[in-house]
């Protein structure tokens, strides 16, 4: 229900995301989906070469001008692109709607809902999660509040609660900020998503025991925040006095007529048979559990495609489906209004949608991703057209994920194809291209002991000898490396494509962060410093860790060797006792290392109940504190002036080295503070 960037810009939102950074591989975009018509095998497939900006392999014939948006020729379009992608990108199922000038102009399931069953998706009955885009409903039920005067965007949110946020950076947190990401919140996972129903507590009680760390300054950095969704649907409930979930239910769907569509977890019992199956890969055949998600108000709705339908044509139109306005003309367009962005021309907030303006259209919309489910909605504004897109498997290599950008880019260059303006390349472009050039991390982290993870969630900025960059993350849909050029002072273009990259300085010219219209405006990319960089993370972590291990396995080889040639191990007794001590010290050091890996590997498998692991892993850390202690203890005076010659004396200070290394990692990462909030 996080939005995620293909597991790595996105965490940003899953976290899904971790895996691929540990492995050193940033979210590939492959394409991806099943079949529609008939019964297309489901074995598993290489990835789809997807189009792109800068024209590689495709998915679908390109086509020479505008095509007219009717039922047949959009029933030709999707009947030709979704079973291909599907099957070859392994994925179950998929469910699609397809809005214009205020009807339902296309709708079809493809694929199975149950691939054990092969039972079909019916776009007008089976539901999927769509994840993140619920955020959609609540930030709609915000509005309508804001409509009968119960909320004021800019009053400080504490006056709605009945609890506090701390204050801090002299600014309260406003229902703006929340509703554009910018109230400066830290991410947070625990409890996020729960294994059983009976886990489930009251948004008031979450809420009040999993208040994050406000890292930003309210209104000055967008960083996705699933806590402040949380907390805006909370607010609902206590301004309405009604259940959160029930609110919905009663003055969004029922005035829509969204039979189909749910907050509630588990499902209704009228519900729960037209529930798709969700998987990881439909060739494993096994369908995951139903996927009970804690902060609901940010992402727990599962509902059909024409429900989906229904709800975008109330957003596009007078904020009804031919039925009661759910809201006024005057709201809606301010809900759709430019609220905030991170650079001057880039994509940024309305209120609620974020922008992803593409094609010289005005687009807004919003992606949704649970494990197993993920989903899109885009809203065309200017020419009243809506789509939503959801898959009920990630695929192979998380296929689901480029399959929707292909999907709706391919959507878009057929229906409304684009020429982008001509933008000439700043003459001495290498000047800025040095300037840039560095390691980034994302707007959207963790301070907690697990913020170690956000020094292999950052990306580079390479420069090129002729002035290009390429960001390390960022790949077109066929995998291939992007390359941009200067345009304007620290402004990218992508080289064939329509995209920009801007990078931003303070007043003496020091480069803040980057952010592209590439990639959805929910978070931005930030100068990375010192020991903290990726690079210099993973070349210190690797010497740290090879000279623990050198260390251990030289203790007992040294001994044997010894005893070998019967040649006597010249220290003191006391020296004896503080060597012993610092091997000791050496293998608490790995072990803290190890423990901090298991938690990540915990991540990786989806696991979220990491209390007890992580109280583990703080006790190893203290233990390993206390090794970096002896091994200093014992270093520094044997290299002073101990026994020994030189390659003795040089081994004991790259150890030595590494311990005080050590202690800059437990202190630096908070990794003995023994602290359950992440």
């Amino acid at each position: 229900m996080t939005v995620r960037m293909g597991r790595l810009l996105r965490l940003l939102t899953a976290l899904p995301g971790i895996v691929a950074l540990l492995a050193g591989a940033v979210g590939t975009l492959s394409c991806a989906t099943a079949a529609a018509a008939g019964q297309p095998p489901l074995g598993p497939a290489p990835s789809v070469r997807a189009t792109s900006p800068a024209g590689s392999s495709t998915i679908a014939p390109a086509d020479t001008g505008p095509h007219a948006l009717t039922r047949d020729d959009v029933a030709a379009f999707f009947d030709g692109m979704m079973p291909y992608a599907i099957d070859r990108g392994n994925i179950a199922g998929a469910t699609l709607a397809v809005v214009a000038d205020g009807r339902l102009l296309f709708a079809k399931g493809y694929g199975f809902s149950d691939v054990k069953t092969r039972a079909p998706v019916l776009p007008d009955r089976t539901l999927f999660r769509v994840g993140s885009i619920s955020k959609l409903f609540t930030w709609t039920a915000v509005m309508q509040q804001v409509q009968a005067g119960k909320i004021d965007l800019d009053r400080n949110v504490n006056d709605y609660l009945d609890f506090h946020i701390p204050d801090k950076f002299g600014q309260p947190i406003t229902m703006r900020d929340l509703m554009t990401h910018t109230a400066g919140f830290e991410d947070t996972i625990a409890q996020s998503f729960l294994e059983k129903p009976g886990q489930l507590i009251s948004l008031h009680n979450y809420l009040v025991n999993h208040i994050p760390v406000r890292i930003f300054p309210p209104g000055k950095v967008v960083a996705y925040s699933n806590y402040g969704a949380t907390l805006a649907g909370y607010i609902v409930q206590r301004l309405s006095g009604e259940p959160f979930d029930q609110y919905v239910a009663d003055h969004i769907y029922q005035p829509l007529g969204m039979q189909h569509s749910t907050f509630v977890q588990p499902l209704p019992a009228a519900l729960a048979p037209d529930m798709s199956q969700g998987y990881a890969q439909a060739s494993d055949g096994k369908s995951k559990p139903f996927e009970i998600v804690e902060i609901a108000p940010a992402g727990s709705v599962s509902a059909s495609a024409d429900d989906m339908a229904r709800f975008m044509i109330a957003q596009l139109g007078d904020g009804s489906d031919g039925g009661t306005p759910i809201l006024d003309a005057k709201t809606l367009a301010l809900m759709h209004s430019p609220q905030s962005r991170m650079a001057p021309g880039m994509n940024g907030f309305d209120l609620g949608f974020y922008q992803e303006n593409r094609n010289g259209l005005r687009i807004i919309g919003h992606a949704g991703d649970t494990n197993y489910f993920h989903s899109d909605l885009h809203l065309l504004l200017d020419r009243n057209v809506g789509i939503f897109m959801s898959f009920n498997s990630a695929g192979s290599d998380g296929a689901s994920d480029s399959a929707r950008t292909a999907v709706f880019r391919a959507f878009l260059d057929r229906y409304f194809p684009y020429s982008a303006p001509h933008e000439a390349t700043v003459a001495h472009p290498q000047v800025d291209a040095a300037r840039v050039a560095g390691w980034y991390e994302s707007s959207r982290r963790i301070t907690s002991a697990l913020s170690i993870i956000n020094s292999f969630l950052q990306t580079k900025v390479i420069a090129s000898a002729d002035g290009t960059v390429r960001v390390a993350a960022l790949t077109d849909l066929s995998g291939t490396p992007l390359r941009w050029r200067e345009v304007g002072p620290l402004t990218y273009r992508e080289i064939g494509g329509q995209t920009h990259l801007k990078f931003v300085a303070d007043p003496k010219g020091r480069i803040l962060y980057w952010i592209s219209d590439d990639f959805l405006p929910v978070l931005i990319f930030q100068r990375a410093h010192g020991l903290r960089q990726t690079g210099a993370m993973i070349w210190m972590m690797s010497a740290f860790c090879v000279i623990l291990l050198l260390t251990i396995i030289l203790w007992p080889a040294s001994w044997v060797t010894r005893r070998r040639f019967k040649a006597a191990l010249t220290l003191s007794p006391e020296r004896k006792r503080l060597r012993l001590a610092s091997r000791v010290g050496a293998m608490l050091l790995l072990a803290m290392v190890a423990s901090w890996a298991l938690i990540v590997m915990l991540l990786l498998k989806g696991s979220w109940g990491l209390d007890a692991p992580m109280i583990i892993a703080y006790c190893v850390s203290v233990l390993g504190f206390l090794g970096a202690l002896a091994i200093l203890i014992e270093t520094v005076p044997r290299v002073w002036h101990g026994s020994g010659g030189w390659l003795v004396r040089s081994g004991e200070a790259l150890l030595g080295l590494a311990a005080l290394y050590g202690v800059w990692l437990i202190f630096a990462y908070g990794l003995i503070n023994f602290s359950l909030r992440y």
